[in-house]
């Protein structure tokens, strides 16, 4: 069994534990239902990255990915291969590629993140009552402090 650190509390280790294994079941169920199982997490996650900064260098991708350049690479060309990115010069320096979505990717972006929301809603819907689903935009505005720096 783990050890409770010497600095925090029992149920701050216990509430540490568990919100890690819950989020991850979540994410992994979000994942199935937005149809992800084609893409690799790396290949998700920079193709949203793509989707929010708009046109990027592979390094600048790489870098706020927190990935060697080179997997970033491999990431994009598989990406680029299904139709889901563009790689064009960038005006400034033409030994550079800026990335950017294609439609496709744009669409599949979109369909992905409504799917998750309809599933996500429907689910809560069907699983809490009122009174659980005011405890949980609760636990959400609590959770939300974590992100605060």
């Amino acid at each position: 069994m783990e050890q409770t650190p010497d600095d925090v509390s029992e149920s701050a280790a216990r509430a540490a534990r568990d919100l890690t294994v819950v989020f991850n079941r979540l994410r992994r169920r979000l994942r199935s239902v937005a149809g992800d199982e084609d893409l690799t997490p790396p290949q998700v996650s920079a193709l949203t990255l793509v989707g929010k900064q708009g046109a990027a260098t592979a390094s600048a991708l790489a870098s706020a990915e927190g990935v060697r350049p080179q997997s970033m690479a491999t990431t994009l060309a598989s990406l680029d291969r299904a139709g889901l990115i563009h790689r064009n010069p960038d005006p400034d320096d033409g030994r550079r590629q800026l990335v950017t979505l294609t439609e496709a990717g744009r669409e599949r972006i979109e369909g992905d993140r409504q799917a998750r929301r309809r599933w996500l809603a429907r689910t809560i819907e069907e699983r809490y009552d009122e009174d659980e689903r005011r405890t949980i935009l609760d636990a959400l505005e609590l959770l939300e402090r974590l992100t605060q720096s």
